[in-house]
């Protein structure tokens, strides 16, 4: 070990040597802390009144009206086609309540007739096994 570690154990137990030498007080540090946040403050409402910083926001107002009118007309276009598609779904629901009203009077009206049909045969058939009968009743 030679002489230039001593010095460094020495530097290690004691201050830091990377540490300014004029130590700011805390209240120092605090106030120009403050006067910067002032001085920030006093520059925006400088740039406030600025012609050019007017001017930006008003173009920027204007974009964003323009934005809302779109977006209104859009949201109007896609009501009307909701609208639109609602009454052609209630007219596909009504013609298809219709077809099948027209569809149950054609089924109830084959029914009828297949029913009148088979009480005519059955009476067909009643009368032709009462002649039978009474043909072999006659015969005896």
């Amino acid at each position: 070990m030679g002489a230039g570690a001593g010095s460094m154990n020495r530097q290690r137990a004691g201050r830091i040597p990377d540490r300014p030498r004029d130590d700011k007080g805390f209240r120092e540090r605090l106030s120009t802390a403050a006067e910067a946040k002032k001085a920030a403050l006093e520059k925006f409402r400088a740039s406030a009144d600025d012609p050019a910083v007017v001017e930006r926001q008003a173009a920027r107002k204007a974009i964003s009206d323009a934005r809302e009118v779109r977006e209104a007309a859009r949201k109007g276009v896609r009501e009307a086609e909701a609208e639109r598609l609602a009454a052609i779904a209630a007219e596909r629901e009504a013609a298809a309540a219709r077809d099948a009203a027209e569809q149950a009077a054609r089924d109830a009206e084959q029914k009828a007739g297949q029913e009148a049909r088979e009480a005519a045969l059955k009476a067909e058939q009643k009368a032709a096994r009462d002649a039978r009968y009474a043909a072999r009743k006659k015969r005896r």
